[in-house]
Parts: structure tokens; sequence; C-alpha cells
């Protein structure tokens, strides 16, 4: 299953705060990258959080990894999570089906 995990920072941190986060945070998501737990990862335009593409089997799953993550763990951002798949409708567009 894919799980779109939008982040966003519900406490801003210092700027002290934020090195220090993202000295810990940064490998935490490459190991996921590199785990295959994220597909793909973005950063936001419209306000401060990364975006995610995760691979994971639940929303339940795509939590339990977000809750471990280091601005998680320091209260700094809450996720949002969508599950997403195929767009079905197009099936609607074969004619042979």
């Amino acid at each position: 299953m894919k799980i779109l995990a939008i982040g966003s920072i519900v406490n801003p941190p210092t700027e002290e705060q934020r090195e220090q986060a993202l000295l810990k945070e940064v490998p935490h998501t490459l190991q996921l990258y590199l785990d295959g737990v994220i597909d793909q990862f973005w950063f936001r335009h419209d306000r401060i959080g990364p975006v995610f593409l995760m691979n994971v089997e639940t929303v339940e799953a795509a939590k339990a990894v977000t809750d471990k993550m280091p601005i998680i763990v320091e209260g700094f951002a809450a996720y949002e999570f969508i599950p997403v798949g195929p767009l079905a409708p197009l099936g609607r567009l074969i004619q042979d089906k």
C-alpha cells in the first residue's frame, strides 16, 4: 500500500533546536529511504514540512514509522496520512474491459 504522509510544523523550534533536530532527522529519513519505507520525498512549498510517499501495509504502520522520527519525538511536527493507489476510474477508458 502507498501512504502519502504530509508533515507540518505544530511547535516551531528555535534556530538552535532546528539545527539539532536536523542533525538527527536527515540521516533517519535517508535510512528509511534506503530501506524502501519511503519511496519518494518532497518539501512543501505552501508551508514548512516534508511530504513522503511511503511503502507500508497500513496507515497505522506509517504512523508507527513517523512516530519514531526525531522531529516527531521532539514534538515539532505532526503528520496527516492519506492512503493512495491507482486511479481506478481510468479503467473505464479501456474498451476491452
